[in-house]
């Protein structure tokens, strides 16, 4: 019987209705609400087992289900499959349980029915691994998660104990392991803890099952968890699936869960002592120590978890790309006025017919690509250091027209505040290798007239011209520092307003006078 038997309280109703009060199987299963046929087997059982209704009720429910569920190692004297290799082969793809009875009925025609044979099987399989409800196939999936444990790495110049992270992979069929450090969980340590995972296995899973960590799943969900647009990339680059475990079922990741536990119950309890200066030491330890762990025997089956992983595993995974996932990083932003977009505070030109629109930039380690929906509208090589800008000459707009914004126009524009703006906004402009590439400068530049008022800017405008220094992050500085609000005035500033009650310079030079001819007169 394949199914899961129901409790020794039933069967012994059924029992009941039918010795005693003499139903049938089929009224038994309406009144009890089970399906006739497993009325029917679980009557044939008692009958084979000699068990009456006084028999069943005068003995525990132990001893009942004993005797209508005969253990693995018993079967009234027919041949018993060789249960552990059949569990092997039943974790290789599309071998199932049917075919595995036939082999076994081809060569013990004496043998187990097919439903008992796969009772039996699903009793022993539970006592392999009692928390596991799922059969895990060759190659099929590989989970991956953090430990919650830590280890310390001690800087040797500063003493200054930083601590690393600890990624787990573990493929389903083979429990075969994979760890490694890292600096943090971020995207890009875990979407490269990944990509040496695989390596390290030598070929790729049908599936990859992670927790949700907000890395990978930026959005969890029971049923439709948004994955992150570069774990996605890198699902799309080694043709795998990304399936996030549900929120709070445990047993979806439970092969990681149990990997997680060995790593740390195993491997880092035996680093303990140990005092790592550098993240490479740490992982050097840690590779050694993978070597014995995966050589270790079973307890309950044959073979270690490497003799398992060259037998399921191995033959089953999908062969690695013909070179590996560099990692990108995703980003949706909005072309400005100048037709560029701004990556990581540097500046990449679009055609100027882009100009407001919508679009999403790919970077990577050494490029930029911009996209509109599926379509690459452009590429740059990635700055690091130098001009803020990237351009390039098919972007730019006709040489007599920028837009419906001329540069003419902005700087009329600081004009109209005052000359000192005016000078600022010009010099902008031609500091730039490409006069649109100041346009983003400018409009901050005047912008900062509607935020703090014309006047400030007027100040700070003058300030920087007369430090030589007339550019918008000056300017901007001025301002934040409240220098514009210092400036030295003028000697026409300086003039006091005349008022009846202040004298003046005039007043003490005839006091003084008339002083003097009052002495000459005595």
């Amino acid at each position: 019987m394949s199914r899961k038997h129901i409790s020794m309280r039933k069967i012994k109703e059924v029992l009941r209705l039918n010795q005693s009060k003499g139903l049938s199987p089929r009224a038994i299963a309406g009144i009890l609400k089970i399906g006739r046929t497993t009325v029917q087997e679980y009557l044939s059982r008692a009958k084979d087992a000699g068990i009456t209704l006084e028999i069943a009720e005068s003995i525990t429910e132990d001893d009942l289900e004993n005797r209508l569920f005969k253990s693995p190692g018993v079967s009234a004297g027919r041949p018993v499959p060789d249960w552990k290799a059949i569990h092997l082969e039943h974790r290789k793809n599309s071998i199932t349980l049917q075919v595995l009875w036939e082999e076994y009925k081809a060569a013990e025609s004496d043998g187990l029915s097919y439903p008992y044979f796969c009772d039996l099987y699903r009793r022993f399989s539970r006592t392999v691994d009692i928390s596991m409800r799922q059969i895990h196939k060759a190659g099929d999936k590989m989970f991956v998660d953090y430990c919650g444990q830590t280890v310390a790495i001690i800087n040797p110049a500063t003493g200054e104990v930083l601590h690393a992270e600890i990624f787990v992979a573990v493929l389903g069929a083979s429990n075969y392991i994979y760890a490694e450090a890292t600096w943090s969980q971020q995207l890009s340590d875990w979407i490269s803890s990944h990509v040496k995972a695989l390596e390290f296995f030598g070929g790729v899973p049908r599936a990859i099952v992670p927790d949700n960590l907000k890395p990978g799943v930026t959005r969890p969900g029971y049923y439709d968890p948004d994955i992150n647009p570069s774990y996605a990339e890198f699902a799309r680059h080694y043709d795998t699936t990304i399936l996030p475990a549900r929120i709070r079922k445990p047993k979806d990741k439970a092969k990681v869960e149990a990997g997680v536990q060995v790593v740390q119950r195993w491997l880092l309890a035996k680093l303990r002592h140990r005092r790592f200066h550098s993240l490479e030491s740490l992982n050097q330890a840690i590779r050694e120590l993978l070597m014995t762990l995966n050589d270790r025997p079973f307890r309950k089956l044959e073979g270690s978890r490497r003799l398992l992983f060259a037998e399921l595993d191995k033959p089953a995974l999908a062969p690695l790309p013909a070179r590996p996932y560099e990692f990108a990083a995703w980003k949706t932003a909005k072309v400005n006025i100048d037709y560029h977009v701004e990556f990581k505070k540097f500046f990449y030109s679009v055609s100027w017919r882009e100009a407001h629109q919508k679009v999403r930039i790919r970077a990577t380690a050494t490029t930029v690509e911009v996209f509109k929906g599926d379509q690459r509208i452009a590429v740059h090589v990635r700055k690091y250091i130098g001009d803020r800008y990237s351009t390039l000459e098919e972007h730019m707009p006709p040489r007599h027209q920028f837009l419906r914004w001329p540069p003419s126009k902005l700087v009329a524009m600081g004009e109209k505040i005052g000359e000192p703006v005016k000078a600022v906004v010009e010099a902008v402009f031609k500091s730039k290798s490409h006069p649109e590439q100041g346009f983003r400068a400018a409009l901050g530049l005047l912008r900062l007239a509607r935020v703090l008022g014309e006047d400030r800017l007027l100040n700070a405008c003058k300030k920087a011209i007369s430090l030589g220094s007339p550019t918008y992050k000056s300017v901007k500085s001025i301002l934040e520092t409240g220098q514009d609000k210092c400036l030295s005035t003028t000697a026409e500033e300086q003039k006091l307003p005349v008022h009846e009650n202040i004298r003046g310079a005039a007043y003490y030079q005839n006091s003084e006078e008339s002083q003097n001819a009052s002495t000459t007169n005595h």
